[in-house]
């Protein structure tokens, strides 16, 4: 099976020793973020986990743990874009990130590891010409340690207007321009572009519009075949396969202003405060009317055959 860290936080940058914790302990309970009573339990056992997911701006701070997860299959998406602290507020030097992208990269090779220059929007600052400079500067240092790189452009959900209310949806002329020249930036570096919840528009310009998280980005990092239980995206615009996301909402701290998985910004304080690297959950500890299931877990693999049988 398939465990995700990175839906609803950044596990490697705020909660490396909890997750660490976990990993060494073999499991992992999960608050069902509509209805906390219910509790999920998950093993955390390589003969089980096939592949664990992780989606960070900032994974230098799980580096030191990196042993507890050599076991497992590994997918990383390491998150770097051209915005400044007035919109990344406590993300680190950018130049900082991506040297650790190439470390990272050295260590669980280009299959297992993809860049996202997401979410963009366009205001007086950022402009079409400022994204296209900074990937171009971007994609020219990660040339030969990643095949993928991610995009899409801000979408405007209700949290966004609360957090973020001057940001605008870009027009469809401006994903156009944009995204055909990040197109032609990317394959002259070796990466091609997978547009994250953007329809199929760009893929005659060349974008593989298939979805960025899917089933065979796994087999790829892992080089082996999945057999997997059908699933349902969250979002009609989403072909990722998304699975048993062990993170919480409103736990973030770098409080990007677009982000969509804070809802408030003082509820982040709040939780952290609540963190205890040694719980089981992710924040907090066990209720006393709490209902907790044991998620039934098993490999997916497929031992007959091998990925790279089909390529």
């Amino acid at each position: 099976m398939i465990i995700n860290t990175g839906q609803r936080t950044d596990i490697p940058a705020f909660y490396p020793e909890w997750f660490a914790n976990r990993l060494k302990e073999g499991f992992v309970c999960v608050r069902n973020p509509y209805n906390p009573i219910q509790v999920s339990r998950y093993q955390l056992n390589p003969e089980v986990v096939d592949v664990i997911g992780f989606c960070s701006k900032n994974p230098a701070p799980f580096f030191p743990y990196l042993d507890l997860v050599k076991d497992y299959g590994q997918y990383w998406f390491v998150t770097i874009t051209g915005y400044d602290k007035d919109i990344e507020h406590n993300v680190p030097d950018k130049y900082k990130i991506l040297e650790d992208f190439k470390y990272l990269s050295s260590k669980v090779g280009t299959n297992a590891i993809g860049w996202r220059y997401d979410p963009i929007f366009i205001d007086e600052k950022y402009t079409v010409d400022f994204h296209l400079n900074r990937f171009e500067e971007f994609a020219k240092e990660l040339d030969g340690y990643t095949n993928t790189v991610v995009i899409s452009f801000i979408d405007i959900y209700a949290k966004v207007k609360r957090n973020f209310p001057e940001a605008k949806p870009v027009t469809r002329d401006e994903r156009i321009k944009l995204g055909k020249e990040i197109i032609e930036i990317a394959k002259s570096h070796n990466m091609t572009v997978k547009p994250c919840g953007e329809g199929d528009y760009l893929s005659r310009f060349g974008a593989d519009c298939r979805g960025c998280m899917t089933v065979e980005t796994y087999e790829k990092a892992i080089g082996k075949r999945l057999i997997v239980p059908a699933t349902q995206s969250s979002r009609k615009e989403c072909a990722c396969y998304l699975h048993c996301d062990i993170g919480a909402y409103d736990t973030c701290a770098h409080l990007c202003k677009y982000c969509y998985a804070n809802n408030d910004f003082d509820q982040v304080a709040v939780n952290r405060k609540m963190h205890d690297p040694k719980s089981p959950f992710l924040i907090g500890d066990y209720r006393i009317d709490d209902i907790i299931k044991d998620v039934p877990q098993k490999s997916w693999v497929d031992n007959q055959l091998n990925i790279f049988d089909f390529i």
